[in-house]
């Protein structure tokens, strides 16, 4: 059985978002809030900070873990991650390399969360092909769990030249904590049991009640495999203001923006404000609200999934960089506690 406190933490993807005049930030601008995100984060006693890999105009962050690596320099508990490292276009040698610097860094508080991403200009930008999607992320998310194990490494394989008793370096002094991403396929939620890796469910739509059988059929694995019981962690769009209806109007336009973009290319209908509402709701996959509304959503879902972390993807869109920091504020000085206090007497589905 997993026991785990339950830990909150947010993620970002580095949106582009808006200056008090409504002209779209640099992207310089846009790293160098997130790094004040993450010492605020910090300082309200959030416990994960997750920053996202992406390689489009909408996103700041292609290199997160130099990101990290500047918020590990002015934080002091917070633990700092990807949401997500897209692992089939990078190299696992290099990915591991890079973390295993940042645990340095941040005196053991680096964690890389692995995953194939929902977009794909990572493929053609670094010369993959896309019809090996599949062997591209098998493969290296093999080959990644024999280097968490910190010895020599022997293995072969269709994506990368194989590797002869190599060790890689540096080493940690405590372990590096991995997770995998994983949208919903009962076939990646096996696997990430198989190689024994924490699993992180992301849930961009619907209820999360739907993702039981996910985290059962994740528990299930692990003890077939006669693996330990690994951490459940769900990562969820969402914001937080005074009142229900403050966070509403905040997260609105950015909400709808980067859906019409990201809809535009993939054949999705034009986001509304219907829809919006629906997604806001108890039935949706979006935790946005006023601290008691969103604290009482993230402990439904931790009484259905049994899930022993939360990940408030934050930043949805071009909404405010002011409005983003009152919303991290709000997040771990109110959200967090009401949510403990909610769970403290109540059942965990585990």
């Amino acid at each position: 059985m997993d026991v785990r406190p339950l830990e909150l933490g947010l993620d970002t993807f580095g949106d582009i978002s808006r200056g008090p005049d409504g002209s779209l930030l640099s992207d310089a601008q846009t790293i160098r809030n997130v790094v004040d995100q993450a010492v605020l984060a910090d300082q309200v006693g959030v416990s994960f900070f997750g920053v996202g890999e992406h390689h489009r105009k909408d996103f700041a962050v292609t290199s997160p873990e130099i990101v990290l690596a500047a918020a590990a320099a002015r934080t002091r508990d917070i633990h700092l991650g990807t949401a997500v490292t897209v692992l089939s276009s990078d190299d696992p040698v290099r990915v591991y390399e890079r973390f295993a610097t940042l645990d340095a860094v941040s005196h053991g508080r680096a964690e890389v969360i692995l995953g194939r991403g929902s977009f794909i200009e990572s493929f053609p930008l670094f010369g993959y092909d896309l019809a090996d999607y599949e062997v591209l992320f098998e493969e290296k998310l093999e080959l990644f769990s024999l280097l968490l194990q910190e010895r020599p490494v022997t293995w072969s394989g269709r994506t990368r030249p194989a590797l002869q008793d190599a060790d890689v370096y540096p080493k940690t002094e405590n372990g590096l904590k991995a997770w995998v991403g994983v949208g919903g396929s009962p076939e990646s939620v096996v696997r990430t049991a198989r190689y024994g890796y924490g699993l992180v469910l992301a849930i961009i739509g619907g209820s999360a009640a739907r993702f039981r059988p996910y985290a059962d059929l994740y528990r299930r694995s692990l003890t077939e495999l006669g693996k330990p019981q690994m951490p459940i962690s769900v990562h969820s769009p969402g914001h937080v203001a005074a009142t229900d209806e403050q966070a509403w109007e905040e997260a609105y336009e950015g909400v709808a923006e980067l859906n019409n973009t990201i809809g535009r290319e993939r054949g999705w209908p034009e986001y509304n404000r219907l829809r919006f509402q629906h997604d806001v709701g108890p039935e949706g996959s979006m935790y946005v609200g006023s601290p008691e509304t969103v604290a009482r959503k993230i402990a439904a879902t931790v009484r259905a999934l049994g899930n022993s972390r939360f990940q408030l993807k934050m930043a949805s869109g071009s909404i405010s960089h002011d409005h983003l920091l009152s919303s991290i504020e709000l997040y771990g000085t109110q959200v967090r506690p009401l949510v403990h206090d909610m769970l403290a007497d109540a059942p965990v589905a585990r």
